[in-house]
């Protein structure tokens, strides 16, 4: 009978039998010389659908009041019974898909018993034994390897407990219970806290890449255990005892919390001490770890075969639908924007806006800076394009403190700017106070339109106009004017500035700079 194994009893096992041969090497590191880092980590992220795994009833925000969101079977009342959402399944599947799992023709449900007052079924619906989806890889580009997939599984998510400080009582918000959470297991295959961290911003990305979750860890729908252990250098076959940090909610915290307990587990060694095997938590306050549980106070779960849900048969048509429907993934969108002539940097900063897009219920994806400048880059320089959306754009969005999501300029619009620009019917200065002009008052109208409007048509080279903002930015500046009539040119951008703010940027530059050293030499 498979009940009275606890998860941890297995992973530990899986974790102490693996051989040095199966192990990648590790390297030498500054911080801890002669010492070798293993990390393994298991990510719990929350499956973007409508409706929660196993009822009907609405996934939450955290703007929902509280115990708003709750059925009756999240509420675990007698005589009610779960009823799978399709939605889940396929979002699982998506991921599986996009980490190369294999995907399992036949799982099945177990419950994972425990007692605590955000679970009131007293046991969570979980795919510990057979799960949905086997192996699997995730390539970290920056770290140039490769991280190996145990498994996947689909589970509920629990209740939230809040206790307040000093106090002595608990609230109990019932409204995340039930929701959908997929399980991703990896191997111990990272060798540093860096590591560890990419690798969690790369599985970020491909979640939200194809839809299945979005993965926002500080609104905790990802969620971090992170499995760390030591051992000599010299002695790669010797794996140290692993221990287990739990609910890491930041890369930040990902970071420094295996780098505490790497510390914390040499000093033991080096003064003679054995690393006990242990659940840990973090504190943010003290960036160290502390302990929650020893090995021999692991509960035991009792897992056993869920007696109301069948096994979850998945066809080869149906997996076959899913893989022809997958959206693009991120090496699969930076290699095509490289073939439009975008640098590694341009591509980088534009994928990092499209990792905070917002993602849709039931795999609708949004519409992020990838697309946008997709959409604005059509029958235009595409590096010209990028330019205006990662140095423009995006300096003026962070300046009002926007996101992409809350942009007000269309495609149709920056293109339309963009256009304006590179035929010199306006200046760049003209163009960057036009997109401010439709970010402030979140106008509709077109660049076309507002140039006139506005008064900022580019002024001609031989315009007499051009001649007078030039002389009077030249009386404004005498002490600049006499450096730049002595050979001193390095101050001429003071004065271009004068003309610049005067013609309202109307003033062509290399015009108003040519004119500024005609009159004064």
């Amino acid at each position: 009978m498979l009940a009275g194994r606890g998860r941890i009893t297995r992973r530990l096992d899986r974790y102490s039998i693996r051989s040095a041969h199966q192990l990648r090497a590790s390297a030498q590191d500054k911080r801890w010389p002669g010492w070798a880092v293993v990390v393994g980590i298991e990510v719990h992220a929350q499956i973007k659908s409508r409706e929660k795994l196993f009822s009907n009833t609405w996934t939450s925000t955290l703007s929902q009041d509280s115990n708003t969101r709750v059925s009756a079977y999240d509420a675990a009342f007698p005589g009610t019974l779960p009823k799978l959402n399709p939605s889940c399944v396929e979002l699982g599947v998506r991921t599986a898909l996009a980490l190369e799992a294999d995907v399992q023709r036949r799982s099945t449900f177990d419950r994972k018993h425990y007692f605590y007052p955000d679970l009131p079924s007293g046991y969570q619906i979980t795919q510990h034994y057979t799960p949905f989806a086997k192996g699997g890889t995730l390539r970290l580009p920056k770290s140039a390897t490769q991280v190996r997939v145990t498994q996947i599984q689909l589970e509920q998510d629990t209740g939230k407990s809040t206790s307040a400080a000093h106090g002595l009582t608990t609230h109990i918000d019932l409204n995340r219970a039930g929701t959908g959470l997929m399980e991703i297991v990896s191997e111990p295959d990272m060798r540093s806290p860096e590591e560890a961290a990419e690798y969690v911003k790369t599985l970020q990305s491909l979640l939200r890449s194809v839809g299945s979750s979005d993965g926002n860890m500080e609104q905790g729908s990802l969620r971090c255990d992170v499995n760390v252990s030591v051992h000599e250098l010299a002695k790669p076959g010797q794996l140290g005892t692993r221990c287990e940090i739990k609910n890491l909610n930041s890369i930040k915290g990902i970071t420094v919390a295996i780098t505490s307990e790497v510390l914390r587990q040499i000093q033991l060694l080096e003064n003679g001490e054995k690393v006990r095997q242990e659940t840990r938590g973090f504190d943010e306050d003290t960036a160290e770890t502390f302990s929650l549980r020893s090995k021999e106070d692991a509960p035991d779960y009792r897992y056993m075969p869920d007696p109301n849900l069948p096994p979850l048969l998945l066809s080869d048509d149906y997996i076959l639908s899913i893989k022809s429907r997958m959206p693009d993934l991120p090496a699969v969108t930076e290699g095509r924007l490289r073939g439009m002539g975008l640098s590694q940097r341009d591509c980088e900063v534009l994928m990092a806006i499209d990792s905070g897009r917002e993602v849709g219920y039931d795999g609708t994806l949004g519409q992020g800076a990838v697309a946008y400048f997709d959409t604005v880059a059509q029958g235009r320089d595409p590096k010209a394009v990028v330019n205006w959306i990662t140095h423009e754009l995006l300096g003026q969005l962070a300046h009002r403190q926007d996101t992409f999501t809350q942009n007000a300029m269309t495609a149709a619009q920056m293109g339309d700017l963009i256009d304006l620009v590179q035929s010199k019917c306006i200046t760049g200065t003209s163009g960057k106070l036009i997109l401010r002009h439709i970010l402030e008052h979140r106008s509709t109208s077109m660049p076309t339109q507002l140039v006139r409007e506005l008064g900022l048509l580019a002024a001609e080279t031989e315009d007499d106009t051009l001649r007078a903002w030039c002389t009077a930015a030249i009386q404004a500046l005498p002490q600049e004017s006499q450096l730049v009539r002595v050979g001193n040119e390095r101050v001429l951008n003071r004065i271009l500035g004068h003309v610049m703010k005067t013609s309202k940027g109307r003033a062509n530059p290399e015009a108003a700079k040519a004119m500024l050293l005609s009159i004064l030499r």
